[in-house]
């Protein structure tokens, strides 16, 4: 680069070339040497300003911290609901119906009356059964005084020893014959308290199989009716032995409650129109053996069901809670990057700079992931802009909420 001067004085000039370094002052006044001196200096400062290079632009990366919190394991199944209790409600005994005490479909409490069955035969036995015991009681009563009266006879020899031992056999025969008909009583009265048939538990009763008028009873129709408790319901589910094997090495044993844990196995069901079920439920009982044919075995769960929302028989979509990881640092998905040396992640330090970091990683969620071990919980990580960088190179921060809008760089 040439820079020339000239000074016009008496037609002296002064010329200055930049580029050998070479300044050559032609014979003039004094006072135009101060004015060459300066020149001299302006041409050395835009020398140096050209020469210096231009610092090149930071890479504008988005970031973010990771986050500490507890991450729960589940795995989804295919679940049926059934009832806690479903019980057949039967006739003990054979007449025909006279009577239905209940509305289908409704909750009936515990020994509520539900059917009347004809009892007009089963009365005549009670009372069959109930004079016979009085005519066994009035034996019994006169064969005891016939014995308590041939007693003093025999000791004082005014009575013999086969007249005491007739006497007393005739009371025990007696004894047992009033025995025989109390117990013939009972039975009596226990069949005629069948007439009535009473609700089994509390519950809710389902449609009737019989009409009114119909002969039931063992010989003949039996089944009346069911009661299904349902404000309780049980979800059944089927695991396969791998599933039963990694919750093992998770130290989580399905069907035993374990007060060590701040956390229990749950499961949550989903509704027909996929809504989440509010409530959840516990897992109380694992099938301690493997189905040989499919290779799976059987997990119960038992669900609250107030305002019946879940119906016995429905087949549902059940999310298991396996494990839950306490305190885990969780980043981004995208944050992460696989090569051959494994996984890494990109770190920017406090000056800005870039440091490539190898990360062991844990368990995968849908847009996240848990790092084992290799991140700090205060470290900066960057979640977009990464395929452009390299280590050591110095970056413009912006963070990962501000990306797409308005940008402030990280201080």
């Amino acid at each position: 680069m040439a820079v020339i001067f000239y000074f016009y004085n008496n037609k002296k000039t002064v010329s200055v070339n930049s580029e050998d370094g070479v300044c050559k002052i032609k014979p003039f006044r004094q006072m135009r040497i101060k004015f060459m001196l300066l020149a001299l200096v302006i041409s050395a400062s835009l020398m140096t300003a050209c020469k210096k290079e231009a610092e090149p632009e930071r890479p504008v990366v988005a970031y973010e911290k990771p986050v500490v919190r507890n991450v729960e394991i589940e795995d989804d199944y295919v679940g049926r609901i059934r009832a806690n209790k479903y019980v057949e409600v039967r006739a003990r005994v054979e007449g025909y119906l006279e009577g239905m005490l209940f509305e289908e479909g409704k909750k009936v409490e515990q020994n509520a009356p539900l059917f009347v069955i004809s009892q007009a035969q089963y009365k005549a036995r009670v009372d069959k059964a109930r004079a016979q015991l009085k005519k066994d009681q009035a034996a019994t009563a006169k064969a005891t005084r016939d014995v308590e009266r041939l007693r003093p006879l025999y000791e004082q020899n005014a009575a013999s020893q086969l007249d005491l031992d007739n006497a007393i056999a005739a009371k025990e025969n007696a004894e047992a014959n009033a025995a025989m008909s109390k117990a013939d009583l009972e039975q009596a009265e226990l069949q005629l308290s069948y007439t009535v048939v009473k609700s089994p538990i509390s519950g809710y009763m389902s449609e009737r199989h019989v009409d009114i008028g119909t002969l039931v009873g063992p010989g003949a129709q039996s089944l009346l009716a069911t009661v299904v408790q349902s404000d309780t319901v049980l979800v059944d589910f089927r695991m396969t032995a791998l599933d039963y094997q990694k919750s093992l090495e998770r130290n989580v044993r399905l069907g035993q409650l374990d007060s060590t844990r701040s956390w229990q196995p749950t499961v949550e069901v989903t509704l027909a129109d996929n809504t989440i079920y509010p409530l959840k439920g516990i897992v109380d009982f694992a099938e301690p053996k493997v189905d040989p044919q499919t290779g799976t075995f059987t997990v119960r769960a038992r669900l609250a069901n107030p305002d019946q929302e879940l119906l016995p028989g429905q087949f549902t979509k059940v999310t298991l809670l396996q494990d839950v990881i306490e305190n885990a640092v969780v980043i981004p998905r995208k944050a992460l990057s696989i090569e051959t040396g494994g996984a890494f992640v990109y770190i920017i330090r406090r000056d800005s700079t870039i440091e490539k970091r190898f990360v062991q990683t844990g368990y995968e969620m849908q847009n996240s992931i848990v790092i084992d071990r290799g991140l700090g919980t205060n470290e900066t990580i960057v979640t977009e802009g990464y395929h452009k960088l390299i280590p050591g190179i110095k970056v413009m921060p912006v963070a990962a909420n501000q990306a797409n809008g308005s940008s402030q760089p990280k201080h």
